[in-house]
């Protein structure tokens, strides 16, 4: 069984490990009891991206974040990964609305394709990630216009009856993130967003006046991003960050290229003025890199001086020592701007000894050995490559374990939920809370993915009800439309490979007329292996030679018996299983 399938049967059936209670939900299908908050993340527990989750209460939906998923190994040709959100679209004229927390993909990538099931609500958010999600919509002009209402840190709305809202500032590495206390019948939840701490010139931490008055709310429940739980210690000054980037452009004699997320605008924007200060122009190579910061220095959030940004074709009209190429592709995408660099197959990027590549970024898990191909291939071609392993150039946007302890011990909350990750990253962020505030093991509740939890005034209890929360995978225009058979076919092309087998048979005697025609694509090189292929036509003959005289083969009926009979054959013959593809010409 392939680790997908594994995981998606494992979804349908799993159940939590560090729990309040596990009882069956009496209330499955129906309507909640007052008093009862529905709590249920669709996405981002058990990966990291795909971040979705929502709460009911009554007759009330309430839903934070929508993001996409990246491909992994096992999900070949697949764009992305979106949350299945099959119930809500059950259930979308109870919809109050959905706030997203910032603008990276993996919060808003989903949008798009699951705005209009959902009955197209209002989006609370920040102007910035406003437009970064109207600017991605540009893509899809059959989706509905989204409805927005912007909102800013400090202020309280009420959503609906039952929902209110405190937004308060986080630090992230994108602007316009924000945290979130919501105000529900049951209590005061907070979702920080995804934050890390902000340090001065003195290495003292910044702004947690923000988290110390939250703590004075009386908070019910507190959610942490768990993306960080592993690391310990404190984040990395952004400041560090920018002094070692500096000295590092200072050293380079040659063009600077230098890769980084493409939403990654606080980092981005330091670049750019340190480049200015060098006295290099900046080329853009990334459509959505671009995009942002173009967004971005409209709203206001950056600026830069004028003729500092040049145009990619224009990168000729400079010498080299007076160059910086911003591109997106850090993650070794495969149509990104770097690794069609290294590949050659950029229009007007060709590396030259004496480049330094430079990977303003850390590897997203699953990531390592397209990041490793990139470093190999630009230093086969001469280019000086520099990764935050070797100097301090990169600094996570999410909180280390110092950072989240601190917010554990200003907030207090009765009962801690992490989020965000896989289910080690969420098990050592809840190790933290029992370890820092000395929580009852039973007060750290760990979900995964569909689980359905119940939260009261003095409880978190969590149900055996699942919703769906399998993959929903986009490939190409098609929105789950590949579903686990397709991507076991590819899977089977990609390790075992295909042999077609074409035989011709008369319509009225069921008998062979010619040797059957083969044609392996993957699994054997057909002119060394002559014995195998008499073999199976062999096979085929006895196969087909078996029909009582003067009764024909019903062609699907010899299609299934080439395809198992010829399968089990090869598998006995070599261990493998290459896809048999039976074609049956009646002649």
């Amino acid at each position: 069984m392939s680790y997908i399938n594994k995981k998606n049967k494992y979804m349908n059936t799993k159940k939590t490990h560090i729990k309040k209670i596990v009882r069956k939900s009496t209330r499955s299908g129906t309507k909640p009891s007052h008093d009862v908050l529905r709590y249920v993340p669709l996405g981002g527990f058990e990966e990291i991206g795909r971040n979705m989750m929502f709460f009911e209460y009554e007759d009330e939906i309430l839903i934070i974040d929508a993001g996409i998923q990246f491909p992994e190994e096992e999900t070949p040709g697949i764009d992305y990964i979106i949350p299945n959100t099959s119930y809500l679209e059950s259930k979308k004229e109870k919809i109050k609305g959905i706030i997203i927390t910032h603008g990276h993909y993996d919060h808003i990538g989903a949008i798009p394709y699951i705005l209009d099931k959902l009955g197209n609500p209002t989006i609370y958010t920040t102007r910035l990630t406003k437009e970064i999600i109207m600017k991605r919509q540009e893509d899809f002009p059959l989706s509905p216009k989204p409805v927005f209402e912007l909102v800013t840190g400090g202020e309280t709305r009420q959503i609906s009856k039952n929902f209110a809202i405190t937004f308060f500032d986080v630090i992230h590495n994108i602007p316009d993130g924000f945290g979130m206390i919501l105000r529900t019948p049951v209590g005061n939840i907070v979702h920080p967003g995804e934050f890390k701490f902000d340090y001065d010139t003195n290495g003292k931490p910044r702004g947690l006046d923000v988290w110390e008055q939250v703590g004075k709310e009386g908070i019910h429940t507190l959610m942490l991003d768990s993306t960080g739980a592993e690391v310990p210690g404190y984040a990395l000054s952004e400041r560090i960050v920018e002094q070692e980037l500096e000295k590092l452009f200072r050293a380079a004699k040659g063009r600077i290229i230098v890769g980084a997320f493409a939403s990654l605008i606080d980092r981005l924007t330091e670049i750019i003025k340190i480049a200015e200060k060098l006295g290099r122009k900046v080329a853009i190579s990334g459509f959505s890199m671009k995009g942002n910061l173009e967004i971005a220095q409209r709203l206001g959030y950056i600026k830069f001086s004028k003729g500092t940004i040049i145009q990619l074709d224009e990168i000729h009209k400079y010498h080299d020592d007076k160059l910086l190429i911003l591109c997106s592709g850090a993650q070794g995408e495969s149509n990104a701007s770097l690794m069609r660099i290294v590949n050659g197959e950029h229009k007007q990027i060709k590396i030259r000894p004496g480049d330094s590549v430079v990977l303003s970024a850390s590897v997203v898990p699953g990531n390592e050995r397209s990041v490793q191909t990139l470093k190999d291939n630009f230093s086969r071609q001469g280019a000086l490559v520099y990764h935050h392993k070797m100097l301090d150039i990169h600094s996570s946007g999410h909180a280390p374990q110092e950072e989240l302890k601190t917010v554990m011990r200003l907030i207090k909350p009765k009962f801690f939920i992490p989020i965000h990750g896989y289910y080690f990253m969420r098990w050592r962020n809840a190790r933290l809370a029992q370890d820092e505030l000395k929580m009852k093991p039973e007060n750290t509740v760990l979900l995964d993915n569909g689980v359905v939890a119940e939260i009261t005034k003095d409880s978190i209890e969590i149900t055996d009800e699942q919703v769906p929360a399998f993959y929903v995978m986009v490939d190409g225009l098609g929105v789950g439309d590949v579903g686990e058979v397709v991507l076991r076919d590819r899977r089977t092309l990609a390790q075992e490979g295909m042999l077609v087998i074409i035989t011709t048979i008369s319509k009225q005697s069921g008998r062979i007329l010619k040797n059957p025609d083969i044609i392996s694509r993957g699994f054997i090189y057909l002119k060394e292996n002559q014995d195998l292929l008499d073999d199976i036509r062999r096979k085929i003959r006895g196969i087909l030679g078996r029909a009582p005289k003067g009764q024909t083969v019903d062609a699907d009926y010899a299609k299934t018996l080439i395809r198992d009979q010829i399968g089990q054959f090869l598998f006995n013959k070599t261990e493998r299983r290459p896809m048999i593809l039976p074609v049956i010409i009646e002649v």
